[in-house]
């Protein structure tokens, strides 16, 4: 039987890090089944998925707190069960673009979180042009079936118009756009 954990690491950035960690999963005899690693200002984020027996995520759970300490990263671990997905109709991409506002990532998951949507994916950057603060939010969202899609898709399309951002929706799996 597989069983899985979820391990966290935050730190400052430099070479090698992703190396030590999938060394130390290797040598655990765990496979990383899923990862995202990205970078933050100056610090180093990851984020894995690692699968093996009981024996082996006992292993890496008492073993990564000191190699967390030799890289100075600040780490969590957390047991989980494989993810098995919903049973959804259909996925919208939704890429929300314009001038940087405060609260828009607040206002747009709540929107998504008051029509009890499921966001599969979510990637948000702010940056400076020639003095212009703008930002670009992407959304997977996961449209179960008795969500109408057209009128999900027009009430986004007027929350983009009332914050005043550019919004683009796409849709996934092999939906015809009627």
């Amino acid at each position: 039987m597989t069983n899985h954990l979820v391990v966290t690491a935050m730190g400052t950035d430099r070479p090698g890090l992703v190396s030590r960690l999938a060394r130390l999963a290797s040598e655990c005899d765990c496979d990383i089944v899923d990862s995202r690693m990205a970078l933050f200002g100056n610090e180093f984020t990851l984020i894995m998925m690692i699968a093996g027996s009981w024996p082996a995520i006992t292993k890496i759970e008492s073993l990564l707190p000191s190699l967390s300490v030799e890289l100075e990263l600040m780490t969590v671990m957390k047991r989980t069960s494989k993810h098995v997905p919903k049973n959804f109709v259909s996925r919208i991409e939704v890429t929300f673009s314009g001038e940087d506002q405060r609260g828009t990532m607040k206002t747009i998951t709540q929107f998504l979180a008051d029509r009890s949507l499921d966001l599969a994916a979510v990637r948000s950057h702010a940056e400076d042009n020639d003095g212009l603060q703008t930002q670009s939010i992407f959304l997977a969202i996961n449209i179960p079936e008795k969500v109408d899609l057209v009128n999900l898709e027009n009430s986004i399309y007027e929350l983009a118009e009332q914050m005043a951002l550019e919004c683009n929706i796409k849709r996934m799996q092999g939906i015809a756009t009627p």
